[in-house]
């Protein structure tokens, strides 16, 4: 008979559920994952990874097809759908083999098998093989969450989609509906308009990329317009039918006249619902349209049972699942009676977002209009790339890079970017966040050139009416 009984039981095995998992194993802690689906979760396995070998794919289609600014000559250029695709899922699966050998390496142990709390410390797995009976002393819930269906839309894998079903096409939509401008959204309009799709991207609020600074949503609209997409705001789609040839769409654009559409595809990207029904959790935690309510350091009201990642309030990103799996981790071990462990609760305003469209975004901490509504009086600078040396050799000459200040003390509120690797560059701003910079430091600090990331000086030094460049 297997052992059955642990220090720490991780419910789900994605970015949150693996990471806290290796983080108990490193701090002494018998460990066990349970996993229903596959090791490394929807970001290894259907989001995050793959989608950007797919954008991947797409970037370097694009520079083909514009070999001419390079003083290049290439002819004769196509994508093959089927190779794209394939590339994708090989990378999510050495992902995937990745994850089962840190497992193996830091003795955790792995049930496959659907789990459901029968306590706040224990639970049953069922699998093919029958039911297994587990117990800890602490259990961390990591079942992530799933994509929301609309109610008149529900994904059929042929003409509606999910992201799942977006990510392994069998055949290039000729034209795309995508309903939803946020990450997902965004990034599935850029890798099918930069294929050959005709792209339309409808969304409710008055703006894409609704999170972002509204200067950023602006210049990413003007960018994929540019680019050939449709973009409509402040517009909902009110009605769908599906045949077998393809679906119409009833769109009730921003001055409220209704109109009828064909597209041969749908890509529904609304948000997330939270993995939480189901898993015995109703008598155990406070729930919040679903998701589990938690305290800075992951304990739901439960004593033992702790939460992390999509199933808790957001923003629900891998990177932000990962950290609270650590913290959790270290808050259990110091429960446990390690005296050497010092969790830190999170501060979700030092977690940078990325969206890997064509022009990238990223951006971490309040947009000016947010700062401004939280009271501050902000200094703000912008620097675009078209005075960056190093931008307009790589042929990059769009974006710019937007810093926000605190006008009385300096403290950096803020930063956004669009632009070419702005998924890079943020984390220097994330650094100076967390080490709670203000402009000073910034302005002392000596950025190489010729790169990027002098860009990121030039915008503080613009908030305060230095910029040189420009």
């Amino acid at each position: 008979m297997a052992d059955t009984s642990y220090d720490v039981i991780v419910l789900g095995s994605g970015p949150g559920g693996y990471v806290a998992a290796i983080r108990c194993a490193q701090l002494g802690l018998k460990t066990a994952i349970v996993e229903r689906e596959l090791l490394g979760g929807i970001c290894l396995n259907w989001g995050c990874i793959p989608t950007k070998a797919l954008l991947r794919s797409a970037e370097i289609f694009h520079h083909m097809k514009h070999a001419q600014n390079y003083g290049l000559k290439a002819s004769g250029i196509e994508a093959d759908l089927e190779a794209v695709v394939k590339r994708s899922r090989g990378v999510a699966k050495q992902l995937n083999q990745g994850v089962t050998h840190l497992m193996k390496k830091n003795g955790i142990a792995v049930h496959m098998g659907e789990g459901t709390l029968t306590g706040a410390t224990s639970l049953t797995v069922k699998s093919d093989k029958g039911e297994e009976k587990l117990s800890a002393k602490h259990v961390i819930v990591a079942t992530g969450a799933r994509a929301r269906d609309l109610p008149f839309a529900k994904a059929d894998g042929k003409r509606v989609w999910t992201y799942r079903h977006a990510l392994v096409p069998q055949e290039l939509p000729g034209k795309l509906l995508i309903i939803g401008s946020g990450a997902i959204g965004i990034e599935f309009a850029s890798f099918y308009n930069d294929l050959g799709s005709e792209v339309t991207v409808v969304e409710m609020l008055d703006r894409i990329v609704p999170v972002e600074d509204a200067d950023v949503s602006a210049f990413l609209e003007k960018s994929l317009t540019k680019q050939g997409m449709t973009i409509m705001t402040g517009a909902g789609v009110e009605a769908l039918s599906v045949s077998d040839k393809g679906v119409k769409a009833k769109i009730k654009a921003k001055d409220g006249k209704v109109s009828e559409a064909e597209f041969s595809h749908v890509i529904v990207a609304v948000g997330i619902v939270p993995n939480t029904e189901n898993i015995g959790l109703e008598k155990l935690a406070e729930m919040d349209r679903g998701f589990i309510q938690i305290d800075p350091y992951g304990r739901t009201k439960s004593s033992g049972l702790w939460a992390i990642g999509d199933c808790v309030p957001g923003p629900w990103l891998a990177h932000k699942a990962s950290h609270e799996g650590v913290t959790a981790a270290e808050a259990i071990a110091q429960e446990l009676g390690n005296k050497e462990v010092k969790p830190h609760g999170l501060d979700r305003n030092n977690i940078p977002g990325c969206t890997y469209c064509h022009p990238q975004v990223a951006s971490v901490g309040m947009t000016e209009a947010k700062a401004k509504e939280a009271g501050y009086t902000v200094k703000a600078g912008t620097f675009p790339f078209i005075g960056n040396g190093k931008a307009i050799a790589l042929g990059e000459a769009e974006g710019f890079i937007k810093t926000v200040f605190d006008a009385k003390t300096g403290e950096l509120l803020g930063a956004h970017m669009i632009g070419a690797e702005v998924t890079e560059l943020i984390q220097g701003y994330v650094v100076g966040k967390t080490l709670e910079t203000t402009e000073a430091e910034l302005i002392q600090t000596v950025f190489a050139h010729p790169t990027l990331s002098e860009m990121m000086h030039e915008s503080v030094l613009a908030a305060y009416g230095r910029a040189m460049h420009i």
